[in-house]
């Protein structure tokens, strides 16, 4: 590995995982993706397999995770995020939450590792607390239809707290708010790519509830940006790293409109269970602990993410 200090990344075929695995390599290090493609795609990263300090393991991190050779740092990304993937996978969305986790952090153990673990403004629920805090507990139905993931990503950080405790392991937990940008799916339920897919497909847009609820949409690159600082602090407690640029579903499909150029039309449908009905987090500490917060402004991150679909979709280039 040429004296390279290297990371493996789970779920590195995925949205999130696969701009981790560009920033890294960028950055100098010997990264290892590993995948079982549930919800990750190769052609994320089928850039990278050209290179020589890049590798790909197709495996799923619920089951033993072995890697050889000495390992510096563990990113876990590996879960589905999106309410159409995980409400079709529920069990497979727990266990990648609690015995991939485990895994991983049974690996970090063998390899002294720091390992950081990717958790989600979903720990807060339906928030009582507004804007969220990392203090605030949360307001979570453990048995209704996002229980599978909110109750997953509960327990990633209560036994990742408990192995930086008891082992002494050195560990991360970032809280990661709605994030968007090139690489997200088209068809993964998500609100964004909702959006721009229905809308370049001229068809109308899909509101749920009455499009009061409030969402604050952070780009990628500015994510990754305070995940990498986070990894590279001693900050140990969970923390927030989002936009707090916070806007109604309605006002966004509006910006959607406007940024695709195609008349406005909404499609009302009733909201789903347990659906928060606000979302903003409050990114104090990551703004004096790592001394981050998001520079893309919507309208820009937008734009660029729209490029992307439009190649998706109809393989325009510009």
């Amino acid at each position: 590995m040429s004296g390279r200090k290297s990371v493996l990344i789970t779920g590195g075929a995925g949205f999130l995982g696969s701009h981790l695995c560009d920033r890294f390599i960028k950055e100098g290090y010997h990264v290892i993706a590993m995948d079982n493609l549930i919800t990750g795609d190769l052609k994320n990263i089928e850039h990278l397999f050209k290179l020589e300090q890049f590798e790909f393991y197709h495996h799923d991190v619920s089951k033993f995770v072995h890697v050889p050779g000495h390992l510096d740092y563990i990113l876990h990304f590996a879960s589905p995020a999106s309410p159409i993937d995980y409400l079709k996978i529920p069990i497979q969305t727990l266990k990648v939450g609690s015995l991939g986790t485990h895994n991983l952090l049974g690996l970090a153990m063998a390899k002294g590792a720091r390992i950081l673990i990717a958790s989600t403004s979903e720990v807060y629920g339906d928030p009582e607390v507004h804007p969220q805090t990392e203090e605030y507990w949360g307001n979570v139905n453990p048995v209704g239809p996002r229980g599978c993931y909110d109750e997953a990503k509960r327990f990633q950080e209560a036994i990742t707290m408990a192995y930086h405790i008891h082992h002494g392991l050195e560990t991360r937990i970032v809280r990661i708010f709605n994030t968007y940008g090139p690489r997200m799916r088209l068809n993964d339920g998500r609100v964004l790519p909702a959006f721009m897919g229905q809308a370049l497909r001229g068809e109308e847009l899909s509101i749920f509830g009455d499009g009061s609820q409030t969402r604050s949409f952070c780009y990628v690159d500015d994510l990754v940006e305070g995940i990498y600082k986070l990894l590279l602090s001693d900050y140990t407690q969970p923390i927030n790293i989002g936009n707090p640029d916070e806007i109604s579903i309605r006002q966004f499909a509006e910006e959607i409109s406007q940024i695709t150029g195609v008349e406005l039309k909404f499609g009302y449908q009733s909201l789903p269970e347990n659906d928060p009905q606000k979302r903003r987090p409050d990114i104090s500490k990551a703004k004096s602990i790592l001394d981050w917060d998001p520079k893309i402004e919507r309208k820009e991150g937008l734009k660029r993410t729209l490029k992307y679909f439009k190649k998706e979709l109809f393989n325009e280039k510009d």
